[in-house]
């Protein structure tokens, strides 16, 4: 597969009751980029990728019985994504909120050397955004956390 086809190990399909204004508002909101976008017969989105950075996410309408968005069921997630920034965390937080995102998490340092914060976006997935600001021994995560921690790279 060329560089250009390849694709991360891993990635994640987001399920939205309108999924074409979501691809707008993600590339509005947190600046997701459309890879692809697949429209069936019926004027229906298909399959749709955005990337950000190295990764990706696949924006999908709910169309089977087991998928749907947050906004169907009562505002409840059963997960959440998180993006890692490389730089930039309060303007993308600012950039969020600007395009409608409830922030349910502002930004903080986070003991672990990261500042992170969460969003809500229309439909009521829940995203998460991190940036590391310093790298953090084992040791120091334990001590400033109180927490016993295993498998610390």
């Amino acid at each position: 597969m060329s560089e250009a086809l390849s694709r991360p190990s891993l990635g994640a399909a987001v399920y939205y009751d309108d999924p074409l204004a979501a691809l707008d508002w993600l590339e509005k909101a947190f600046g997701f980029e459309r890879q692809f976008v697949v429209m069936d017969n019926d004027g229906q989105l298909a399959h749709s990728e955005m990337r950000f950075g190295d990764s990706y996410v696949m924006v999908c309408r709910a169309w089977a019985e087991d998928m749907a968005s947050p906004k169907s069921i009562g505002g409840r997630n059963t997960q959440s994504v998180h993006v890692q920034l490389r730089d930039g965390i309060d303007e993308h937080c600012v950039r969020a909120r600007a395009a409608g995102a409830v922030i349910t998490r502002e930004p903080a340092d986070q003991f672990y050397g990261d500042r992170v914060y969460a969003a809500r976006d229309p439909e009521g997935h829940v995203w998460s955004f991190g940036q590391t600001l310093r790298e953090v021994s084992r040791e120091e995560a334990e001590r400033v956390s109180g927490h016993k921690i295993d498998g610390w790279v």
